[in-house]
C-alpha cells in the first residue's frame, strides 16, 4: 500500500509519479495474480471488515469534502459500496471461470474452443468528485479480485475519499505496491496515466475530458472504459402514478444537489397529465429544505465554479424563453458551508428544443418539464440527445413501460424509478454516444477487468493434417466446396448430394501424403 504525494504541477512530475507507482504495482501484480481466486478474496475480506467498521467516518469525510448530505453519502455511496463488495466477492469466481463454447458447425466437430480470462496487469482508475467513494471503490474491488494491480487517482477537491479507499485496502493483506492512491493535479492525470504505463484505464468525468483522454490513448492503443456525462430523459405516461413519479423525479433530479450524471433532467410528460404532474413536482420543490443536517433535503454544490456554470446555463435557458415554474428556498442560518455554494432547486418549463437543458448536461439541481403528445413523441425527444446514459419510464402498465424502455437510446433504463441502478452491483452501468464507452458494474463490468484468450483444442485423436492443408489437389478443392455447400443455407437435396464428395476427403485427417 502506498500513497504518492503530489510532486509538482508539471506533466513530468505527475508522469514520473505514476511511472514509479506502475513499476511497483507490476512487481506486486504477478504474485497476486498467481494466487487462486479464493486466496485473493480471503485477503480482501479484511478490507470489507475495515469498511464495515468505518462507515460513519467515511460518510462524514464525503459530506465535508463533497458537500452532499450525510444521507446522500450513506445511501448513494456507502451502501452501494458495501453491496458491491459482497456481490463481487461471491460472484467473481464464476466470472473468472474458463468457459467452453458450443460448436458452431458439425463440420468443425473436432475443434473445442475455451475462453480463458486473465487480468490486464496494472489498471488505472481516474475518478470524479461527485461520487468520490462509491465509483472508484467498486472498480478497485473488481480489479483486485480479477488479479490486477490498481493505481487510483481521485479528484483533487475530494482527496479524503481517496485516502479512505487507500485505508480500506491498506487493512487487507495485499502485496506492497499492489494498490496505490496517487495525488497529482487533475489536469495532469490523463497524460500521466497514459504515459505512465498502465495496461488499461478507467475514467469517470466530463465528456470533454473523456474525449481528450481517448485521443491521447490512441497513440498507445490503450484500452479504455469511459463513463462520461448524461442528459437523462424521464418519460411520464398518461397512466403513471403521478405521486410516485413526482417523488422519483425529485430524488433523481435533486439528490447530491443534482450533481449526478444519471439524474433525471428532461421530464417528458403526457399532455393529459402534464398540469397535475407539474403542480405536484413544483409543490415538492417549493417545500425543499436546503441545508446540511439530517432534516435537510439537499445540500450545497461541491464547488462555486460548478454552481456558477449551472447558473449560466439557467440564464441561457431563460434568455431563450424558458420559465421558472418553481424554486426552493435558500438555506436557513447556521450552515457551515459557504452560502455561495448553494443554488435553489429549480423547475423550468416552456423549453425549446435548442435550450441548453434539452441539449446539454446540466450538472446541478435543475429539471425541465415538457408536455408530449404520445409515447412516440416522448421517445423522439428522449433519443434526440447526443448522450445515452440512463433514462426512465413511469407507467402503471409495466409491460408497455418495458417496451418503451427497450426503445430508449440509453445504457440503463428504469421502470418507475430513476438513477438508482448504479447502486445495483449486478447491473451494468455505461452509456452510448457522448456518455462514453464500456461498462462498469455487474458481470459486464467485471469482464472489463479481464482480457480474454480463446484456446482452440483439436479433440480428434491421431490426425496428421486438417482437410484444407497442403498438398492441394482437385479432389481437395471439390471436397472443401462440398463442405461449403453442406454448411450453407442450401436446400436439403443439395446438402445430401454434397455428402459423398465431402466424405471422400474426410479420411485425409489420418492419411499420409
Amino acid at each position: 500500500m502506498a500513497l504518492v504525494p503530489e510532486k509538482g504541477t508539471h506533466d513530468g512530475a505527475a508522469g514520473e509519479a505514476v511511472r514509479e507507482a506502475v513499476a511497483r504495482a507490476r512487481a506486486a501484480q504477478s504474485s497476486w495474480a498467481a494466487l487462486s481466486y479464493a486466496q485473493r478474496a480471503a485477503r480482501l475480506k479484511k478490507a470489507g471488515r475495515y469498511l464495515a467498521s468505518h462507515i460513519d467516518e467515511i460518510t462524514e469525510t464525503i459530506h465535508r469534502e463533497n458537500g452532499k448530505l450525510r444521507m446522500d453519502a450513506l445511501a448513494a455511496e456507502l451502501l452501494p459500496a458495501v453491496l458491491a463488495f459482497s456481490y463481487y466477492s461471491k460472484r467473481g469466481r464464476k466470472f473468472l471461470a474458463p468457459r467452453k463454447l458450443r460448436g458452431g458447425s458439425l463440420l468443425m466437430f473436432n475443434k473445442q474452443s475455451i475462453l480463458v480470462k486473465k487480468p490486464w496487469g496494472v489498471v488505472g482508475i481516474i475518478s470524479p468528485w461527485n461520487y468520490p467513494f462509491a465509483i472508484p471503490f467498486s472498480e478497485a474491488v473488481m480489479a483486485l479480485l480479477a488479479g490486477n494491480a490498481v493505481i487510483l487517482k481521485t479528484a483533487s477537491v475530494t482527496p479524503g475519499a481517496g485516502r479512505a479507499i487507500a485505508g480500506i485496502f491498506g487493512a487487507a493483506d495485499l502485496p506492497e505496491g499492489l494498490f496505490t492512491h496517487v495525488e497529482i493535479p487533475g489536469a495532469k492525470a490523463g497524460p500521466a496515466f497514459i504515459s505512465g504505463g498502465v495496461d488499461k484505464l478507467f475514467f469517470t468525468g466530463s465528456t470533454a475530458t473523456g474525449k481528450e483522454i481517448m485521443a491521447l490513448a490512441a497513440s498507445r492503443l490503450l484500452p479504455l472504459v469511459l463513463e462520461l456525462g448524461g442528459a437523462d430523459a424521464a418519460i411520464i405516461r398518461g397512466d403513471a402514478d403521478l405521486d410516485r413519479a413526482a417523488l422519483g423525479v425529485l430524488w433523481s433530479g435533486f439528490s447530491n444537489a443534482g450533481q449526478s450524471c444519471g439524474g433525471a433532467q428532461r421530464i417528458l410528460v403526457h399532455r393529459d397529465v402534464y398540469r397535475p404532474f407539474l403542480e405536484k413536482l413544483c409543490a415538492l420543490v417549493r417545500n425543499f429544505r436546503a441545508g446540511e443536517g439530517e432534516d435537510s433535503d439537499f445540500g450545497p454544490m461541491t464547488t462555486v465554479k460548478q454552481k456558477e456554470a449551472v447558473e449560466k446555463q439557467i440564464a441561457a435557458c431563460l434568455a431563450m424563453g424558458a420559465k421558472i415554474a418553481a424554486q426552493s428556498a435558500a438555506p436557513g442560518p447556521g450552515v457551515s458551508f459557504p452560502a455561495e455554494r448553494f443554488i435553489p432547486a429549480t423547475v423550468l418549463t416552456d423549453l425549446g428544443p435548442e435550450t441548453p437543458l434539452m441539449t446539454d448536461e446540466i450538472f446541478g439541481p435543475v429539471v425541465g418539464v415538457c408536455p408530449v403528445q404520445d409515447d412516440d413523441e416522448a421517445l423522439r425527444i428522449a433519443n434526440s440527445s447526443s448522450y445515452g446514459l440512463t433514462g426512465s419510464v413511469w407507467s402503471k402498465d409495466r409491460r408497455r413501460a418495458r417496451e418503451i424502455a427497450a426503445r430508449m437510446n440509453a445504457g440503463a433504463v428504469m421502470v418507475n424509478d430513476h438513477l438508482m441502478s448504479h447502486g445495483l452491483a449486478e447491473t451494468p452501468w455505461g452509456g452510448f454516444g457522448d456518455s462514453g464507452l464500456g461498462k462498469t458494474h455487474g458481470e459486464a463490468g467485471f469482464a472489463e477487468m479481464l482480457k480474454t484468450t480463446v484456446v482452440v483444442d483439436d479433440a480428434l485423436p491421431g490426425t496428421r493434417r486438417n482437410l484444407w492443408w497442403h498438398p492441394y489437389s482437385e479432389e481437395v478443392f471439390r471436397g472443401i466446396r462440398a463442405a461449403a455447400v453442406f454448411a450453407a443455407a442450401s436446400p436439403l437435396s443439395k446438402k445430401l448430394r454434397a455428402v459423398p464428395t465431402l466424405l471422400k476427403i474426410f479420411f485425409r485427417y489420418w492419411k499420409k501424403e
